[in-house]
């Protein structure tokens, strides 16, 4: 049987082994072949043989003989009886100068140094050869697949740069989002893209990014973190609305748990481009977590576990030389007042001036309170007002417009609410306004799957829970911090399921801002409602002082009968004084 298997082997692996198992012999001259010197005598070895023909030996002997090769001992005459001895006692029996030396062997198959240890060079007790050359074989491939795993989390080009690399090396995504197409086709033409100027600009910023990492250059991403069902989560680009996109950096589960990552947390770091076989650019280095290094330890808590009041610090609406929303805000500031931490709601008819209320108000926050982190989140709404606000606002301004999908509104939606509460849970006061509330609910309606039990106007029971959930993180955080959102609701539109969701929504708000479709009609803006719209607990923002003028104010506009004459009535004294404060002051005197 050991005959027929080695016929079968190759001539130049019968003549390795031969070589290997050649017993000791003393050399006579210095021009004996290389077979005739003791296997363990490497040195002896280079000395003999040529350079050349070593290299050449080493190549054939990994290339014909298994990692897993068993050299083969021969025992000495004495030990040879006719009832063979157990292993152990063959071993312990073998001397050693007829040990054959298995660092010779791990040096033709590694092409490493001899390192002779102790344990080589001495008697192996009771373990075999065998188990000895397992033990080594699985060292070296437990060694290669580490240094593989390693290979593969580290991007090729990274390796020529020095942590935190230069600028120039490194290509800041958001930065090349916001360049114009011209310019994109210069860097395109650069960087070697084929075909650039037949490319939409999207596919254009994905193939620039992924052309320049073969010219030095570091993929540098920011964004919110998207966490799905399956635990791994995408880096969304507020560039396209946090829209998936083909540049959207993947984030693994393994990182996301490392890190202790949540749905709507701010991250930023370093990518590589899909590997063969890959979809998404995968995260390489994360460097910073909402703003802060993630190598710095942070003590996290849940926004849910955080302590809600009633708002106690009042938002000065008050915003002079801004053509004339100063009047609209000044209004807001003396029937209803608004506080960090407030849930309000405007409600509105169609054609009442609901979106350009809320520019006013974002004017206002963005120049009295440049601490405020403020979102504008428009759901539903037409493309021409989602890129007005763009112009005039300075905050983050976030839309998905009617032509798309009811998915798409609830995505955006999610997002951004999660944003604010990372937000929040950092101590910052955020301001949302959404508009609208309705048209979200709507949307939910639309996404959320049937529970059989449906309301009047085709409102399903379980659809209002989200939206509701989104409206009720409105609150002021006694830890630090608020959330407040400003959301228009939508009235008097013929639509019975408008009417169902403004009923649900009425009593959860705690301030109300009302919209007249008939003083809008007499083009007296802002319509406000003065009779209908008010704050609940507004004692715990203002002074009891100018508490008592807004009560004495309030019934002097309400015995002047219908709530246009009340608004004329009160824009005329607000024009002639330069601030409420002025107004308050000629209170005090005869108001006719």
């Amino acid at each position: 049987m050991t005959e027929n298997k080695n016929n079968q082997e190759a001539p130049e692996v019968l003549v390795e082994k031969k070589r290997l198992r050649a017993p000791k012999a003393k050399p006579e001259a210095k021009d004996e072949v290389a077979s005739e010197l003791p296997l363990g005598d490497v040195q002896a070895e280079k000395s003999v043989i040529d350079t050349a023909t070593q290299t050449e030996e080493k190549k054939l002997f990994k290339d014909k003989i298994s990692i897993s090769i068993k050299p083969k001992i021969t025992a000495p005459e004495a030990v040879k009886t006719q009832d063979e001895s157990s292993k152990s006692d063959l071993m312990s029996s073998v001397s050693k100068d007829e040990m054959p030396d298995l660092s010779a062997i791990e040096f033709l198959l590694d092409d490493k140094p001899v390192e002779k240890k102790e344990e080589q060079q001495g008697l192996l007790g009771d373990e075999s050869v065998q188990q000895v050359e397992g033990k080594r074989h699985h060292h070296r491939v437990q060694k290669d697949e580490n240094i593989i795993m390693q290979v593969q989390d580290i991007d090729p080009n990274e390796a020529d740069f020095a942590y935190p690399p230069k600028e120039e090396n490194t290509i800041i995504v958001k930065k090349l989002k916001e360049k114009r197409m011209n310019e994109l086709n210069e860097m395109a033409e650069k960087y070697g893209v084929q075909n650039y100027h037949r490319m939409l600009r999207q596919d254009l910023i994905t193939a620039i990014l992924k052309q320049s990492v073969f010219h030095g250059k570091l993929i540098y991403s920011e964004g919110i973190l998207e966490i799905g069902h399956d635990g791994h989560g995408f880096v969304r680009s507020q560039s396209y609305n946090y829209a998936a996109c083909s540049d959207d950096i993947f984030i693994s589960n393994n990182q996301i748990r490392k890190f202790g990552l949540r749905f709507g947390d701010q991250v930023a770091g370093y990518a590589r481009v899909p590997k063969k076989g890959e979809r998404y650019f995968s995260l390489l280095r994360l460097t910073e977590i909402n703003g802060r290094s993630s190598d710095e330890p942070v003590s996290k808590v849940n926004f849910d576990n955080l302590t809600p009041l009633y708002p106690r610090e009042r938002l000065n609406f008050e915003c002079t030389g801004i053509k004339n929303n100063d009047f609209s805000t000044r209004v807001i500031d003396l029937i209803s007042p608004i506080g960090k931490g407030q849930r309000a709601l405007i409600v509105a008819q169609p054609k009442s001036g609901k979106t350009m209320l809320m520019q006013s108000i974002a004017h206002a926050i963005e120049k009295n309170h440049p601490e405020i982190y403020l979102i504008y989140l428009g759901i539903d709404e037409r493309p021409e007002e989602f890129t007005e606000m763009q112009r005039t606002i300075k905050g983050e301004v976030v839309s998905s417009t009617f032509d798309e999908p009811a998915k798409r509104h609830v995505e955006l939606a999610e997002i951004v609410i999660e944003k604010a509460k990372r937000l929040v849970e950092q101590g910052r006061d955020v301001v949302i306004l959404l508009d609208s509330i309705t048209r979200l609910a709507r949307a939910y309606n639309n996404v959320m799957p049937s529970s059989g039990k449906i309301l009047s106007g085709g409102v399903d029971s379980n659809a209002l829970h989200r939206p509701k959930r989104f409206f009720g993180a409105a609150r002021n955080i006694e830890e630090g911090g608020s959330l407040t959102i400003i959301a228009t609701a939508l009235v008097d539109t013929g639509s019975k399921m408008d009417e169902v969701i403004f009923e649900e929504f009425k009593g959860t708000g705690n301030s109300e801002i009302v919209l007249d479709r008939k003083i809008a009609d007499r083009r007296v803006f802002p319509a406000i409602d003065i009779l209908k719209s008010g704050t609940r607990k507004e004692e715990e923002m203002v002074s009891s002082e100018t508490l008592t003028k807004m009560w004495m104010l309030r019934r002097i506009l309400s015995g002047m009968g219908s709530g246009h004459e009340a608004l004329e009535f009160l824009l005329k004294k607000i024009k002639e004084t330069k601030d409420n404060e002025d107004f308050f002051k000629k209170m005090n005197g005869p108001m006719q």
